[in-house]
């Protein structure tokens, strides 16, 4: 999912049942925020942007759990300045946990050095407008790999991914907030997932 759905292509090889991704790079999470985010030629502006688009994605692809420990900010030097990027490197809540938010980093209390910084400097319109942007890059890349996410989800279905609580709790909130009684009639997280998709568009 994340390499299909995200800007992040990640080299993994598959024996049996057993998948064993690359290492991912970076400097993880919660040192960063500790340290290296008050360092003075951190560019705040695009770390904000960042997270901003870090959450949109998380949530939109129901991957959960994105606590500051879980997942490493890539740094990379442009000319005279840098570009970051959040990139998780914990899979393991991916469409399981039943609460909304759990799906939004903004949430954790982990990450509110992020939530702040990026209040403090990007306005409300500034944020919607990422958002905005995040999630027509979304939208073009399940249509540029909609045949391979269709063999994942069909792959997934086949599995156990939660418990039937947590898909129900799941249905009942994204209902709420997509303001879509659709998902009432998800059996499982995959129908959740393609209908959580779905209102990329809207």
């Amino acid at each position: 999912m994340e390499d299909i759905l995200s800007p992040n292509r990640i080299n993994y090889f598959i024996h049996e049942n057993t998948l064993i991704e690359e290492h991912i790079s970076g400097i993880p999470g919660d040192d960063f925020l500790k340290s290296d985010i008050h360092h003075p030629k951190t560019n705040k502006t695009r770390l904000a942007k960042e997270f901003i688009k870090f959450n949109e994605r998380c949530f939109y692809t129901l991957l959960g759990d994105m606590r500051s420990y879980n997942y490493v900010i890539e740094i990379t030097h442009d000319f005279d300045d840098v570009q970051y990027r959040i990139r998780s490197i914990d899979f393991d809540q991916q469409c399981y946990e039943g609460r909304k938010n759990f799906y939004l980093p903004q949430f954790f209390k982990e990450n509110n050095t992020l939530v702040k910084l990026s209040l403090e400097i990007l306005n409300e319109k500034s944020i919607n407008q990422y958002r905005i942007e995040e999630r027509s890059r979304l939208v073009r890349r399940i249509k540029h790999s909609h045949v391979m996410l269709n063999d994942l989800f069909q792959t997934m279905e086949k599995e156990t991914l939660s418990k039937p609580e947590k898909i129900f709790q799941l249905a009942m909130e994204l209902s709420k907030h997509h303001q879509d009684p659709g998902f009432l009639e998800c059996k499982n997280m995959i129908d959740i997932l393609r209908l959580n998709l779905h209102h990329l568009n809207k």
